[in-house]
């Protein structure tokens, strides 16, 4: 196995100050309890992107700056060309990030519930296929 690394005990103390804020609201409907009945760290406030948590963040600022934008652009009545080259950056920039994230997840939690085995594998995988799905129909 080459780059599956379980997180280290201070990762999963939570001890980065990362706090556990449901940022990207995964597992808040459910509490970490995926449709199987198999307890996932939902719930933990462990996250493949806590490491980059600050970077993420001045990356969706960035972003809501973008779109932000967009709406000054219409409220100006810019030329309807010039506002569409501008929501496909915004939405470059999205996916770009949902990509990053979606990389972050494989390599921590799923990376995690392999080595630990057992049903949660099952379900980390299916929550990231059904993931991808979303992000491919967009």
């Amino acid at each position: 196995m080459s780059n599956i690394q379980a997180p280290t005990e201070t990762e999963e103390a939570g001890s980065d100050g990362a706090g556990s804020e449901d940022v990207a609201g995964g597992g808040a409907e459910t509490g970490g309890v995926e449709a199987g009945g198999v307890v996932t760290d939902h719930d933990r406030g462990i996250h493949g992107y806590h490491k980059q948590k600050g970077e993420h963040l001045k990356r969706l600022r960035r972003i809501e700056g973008q779109i932000r934008g967009l709406q000054r652009m219409v409220d100006e009545d810019v030329y309807c060309i010039d506002i569409l080259t501008q929501v496909s950056a915004s939405t470059k920039a999205l996916q770009s990030f949902a990509l990053q994230l979606l990389e972050e997840h494989l390599r921590h939690c799923v990376a995690d519930a392999a080595l630990k085995g057992g049903e949660e594998i099952d379900a980390k995988v299916e929550e990231a296929t059904k993931a991808i799905g979303r992000l491919l129909r967009t």
